[in-house]
């Protein structure tokens, strides 16, 4: 007799059945509250209950009432074992909980509270917590070494994500924002070559927003939530400073040469439309080109300009 051919519902979950859940490559586990006692009427009872019991033991002991001496021992292990379940919360902080390895829920309420002594009680900070990068060495878009830094202000939003999805969340922030700031450089160049490009040095804002939306993309799988993110450093890096320092200083006198340029043509434009205008001076073509040249030579020059009285005429 040949074995059954199990049917399509029974059959296991596999690469080639797409949308199989049988076997999930990563499961997602968040953080879900967990219900506590509050721990001073417990602590004020199982201390006040203490010293009764020690002396029902003596008396029943020494009375030789035995059943009275093993219910006392009982209780007095009872009140023992129950006074560790006892822990305080701080503001903006969290205890996981866990039973031999499960995680049962998280405690945010503040205060002295109490939950089963056999649960695990693991603390994590939710207060908002800095981290500045070492200046790492990046190639840019045009392929320019630079030096950039970056600092990333960040806290916990979820606690069962930051202690069982990682292995040391703290560390796993580190690794990652580095490696979202390396990532961010490398698509954006230094310096803006042309209108409206967005570049690390002259967008400093809409950098920031692109560094935190991706640093926060990296952080989702680890309950972070990145509130700001900004570059504290850039610089090019040492072995090209000086070279593009120069380029930087020659752009400069590029732009500011051509601004006026274009404002002395516009000065000798508006001198000429005057001189027509209130017909103070007849110009032919040789007489205007003589007053355009000496009017660009005057306002464009970079060192003060000397009269020169003409005697004669302009054609002598």
């Amino acid at each position: 007799m040949s074995p059954s051919t199990p049917n399509a519902q029974s059959l296991p979950s596999s690469p080639a059945n797409p949308g199989s859940r049988a076997h999930p490559v990563h499961q997602t586990m968040r953080e879900r509250p967990h219900a506590t006692s509050p721990g001073v009427p417990v602590l004020v009872i199982g201390l006040a209950a203490l010293i009764p019991l020690v002396f029902l033991i003596v008396s029943s002991a020494v009375h030789g009432n035995v059943p009275l001496v093993v219910l006392g021992v009982a209780a007095f292990v009872i009140d023992v074992v129950c006074l560790p379940g006892l822990f305080s919360v701080q503001p903006n902080e969290a205890r996981a909980l866990m039973l031999f390895g499960r995680y049962v829920g998280t405690v945010r309420e503040t205060g002295l509270r109490w939950a089963n002594p056999f649960l695990t009680k693991r603390r994590v900070s939710l207060r908002v917590r800095n981290f500045e990068s070492e200046k790492l060495k990046v190639n840019d878009k045009d392929g320019n070494p630079v030096d950039i830094a970056a600092v990333v202000v960040w806290k916990v939003v979820d606690t069962a994500e930051a202690l069982f999805h990682v292995d040391n969340y703290e560390n796993f922030v580190h690794v990652q924002s580095e490696s979202a700031l390396r990532h961010m450089a490398s698509h954006y160049a230094y310096d803006a070559h042309q209108e409206g490009e967005v570049a690390l040095r002259s967008h400093t804002g809409e950098i920031a927003e692109k560094l935190k939306s991706e640093i926060q993309e990296r952080l989702l799988q680890a309950g972070v939530e990145v509130v700001e993110a900004r570059i504290t450093h850039l610089a090019y890096a040492q072995e090209i400073a000086h070279a593009m320092l120069q380029r930087q200083q020659a752009s400069a006198v590029i732009a500011a040469r051509s601004k006026i340029v274009d404002g002395a043509v516009g000065m000798v434009e508006m001198a000429l439309a005057q001189l027509e205008a209130k017909k103070i001076v007849e110009l032919d073509g040789e007489r205007r080109a003589a007053m355009v040249s000496n009017l660009l030579v005057v306002l464009c020059s970079e060192h003060s300009s000397s009269p020169v009285l003409n005697v004669g005429t302009l054609y002598s």
